[in-house]
């Protein structure tokens, strides 16, 4: 009988990574922004994260096991992953059955609809987190100051510029009740990754000392939303809010760093890359200064996640030992 050679998909030389490694540092990464969260909001950030987790791997076991009749996919902490990535995606006071809902989407819809880990077009946790902002736009805009946690809400900085400038004020003379030093330690208003600037950027470094992500997407995201929110803001302050601003408010960092890098739904190469974070910042931009949302990271990643079939398409690599041929 005729053998047949079958050569897996690559890479084919091992690197000593495994998936189990690589989202088990991710989370890892993220530790030191929960522990601001638990910090500033107590109990009410370890609830709705542990909800999260909790409800995004029972819906992977359950549709895994029950559903497409497969072996449990649970061990590769993907699914944990999602749960936590969505959890600081909420509001801390969010009800709990919206956030078992959130969880629900970002898995059932997310990811195993597309077959699982490695097959999904759209990162989970935002299609999730997505989900909700259309669907319960109220629960999902009220937040609380770091040092009330009662009932009383309060708008986040991006929302209070986003008003301000609907109503044609001036904004450089709002900007001065603003502290940057309170962004950068988390004491503001806002989801539960967004209040951790500092936190998020030691996670940073530590995905880069790991080599679990390089530094292409991030640098590329940002820098695009500093120059391009720069250039707003020198021809106009009075209506445009500053770089460093943009930067430290809402999920730009959370969602430059930790979701914009996933291997899954993000480019292969440093082109594709560039191509990719470029856009997800004019997107982020343009959206909160003229978009309906006064945030737009999630939105934008989103939208830069179907383009990179496409982008992977026409910015691959050039084959191995391929010799190009110059015409006379």
């Amino acid at each position: 009988m005729e053998k047949k050679l079958i050569v897996s998909p690559s890479p084919h030389i091992h690197s000593g990574n495994s998936t189990q490694r690589l989202m088990w540092d991710v989370i890892i990464a993220l530790i030191p922004a929960f522990i601001v969260s638990v910090v500033f909001y107590g109990l009410n950030a370890v609830t709705v994260t542990a909800i999260s987790i909790v409800t995004c791997l029972l819906t992977e076991y359950v549709i895994t096991r029950f559903l497409l009749g497969r072996k449990s996919t649970l061990s590769d902490y993907s699914a944990a992953l999602t749960g936590f990535l969505l959890a600081f995606n909420l509001p801390p006071t969010i009800p709990w059955w919206i956030v078992v809902i959130g969880a629900v989407v970002s898995i059932g819809v997310g990811k195993m609809s597309f077959g699982g880990l490695g097959r999904n077009p759209f990162n989970p946790a935002l299609v999730g987190r997505v989900f909700l902002l259309i669907s319960f736009p109220m629960q999902m805009a009220t937040f609380v100051s770091p040092s009330s946690l009662d009932a009383t809400s309060g708008a986040t900085p991006l929302a209070i510029v986003k008003a301000a400038a609907k109503n044609h004020e001036n904004i450089s003379d709002l900007m001065t009740h603003f502290s940057y030093s309170d962004m950068l330690v988390g004491n503001m208003p806002g989801s539960l990754g967004e209040v951790a600037a500092l936190a998020l950027i030691f996670g940073f470094i530590y995905l880069l000392i790991r080599r679990v992500i390089t530094w292409h997407i991030p640098v590329y995201v940002i820098g695009t939303m500093v120059v391009f929110s720069g250039i707003l803001w020198l021809v106009d302050p009075s209506h445009f809010a500053d770089p460093l601003f943009h930067v430290l408010t809402g999920g730009a960092l959370l969602g430059a760093i930790f979701m914009a890098t996933d291997y899954v739904t993000s480019p292969m190469t440093k082109g594709g890359m560039l191509f990719y974070g470029i856009g997800i910042g004019v997107i982020t931009i343009l959206i909160r200064t003229w978009g309906a949302y006064p945030e737009g990271v999630s939105f934008a990643i989103l939208i830069m996640n179907a383009t990179v079939p496409l982008i992977n398409k026409y910015s691959h690599p050039k084959r191995f030992g391929k010799v190009v041929t110059k015409k006379a």
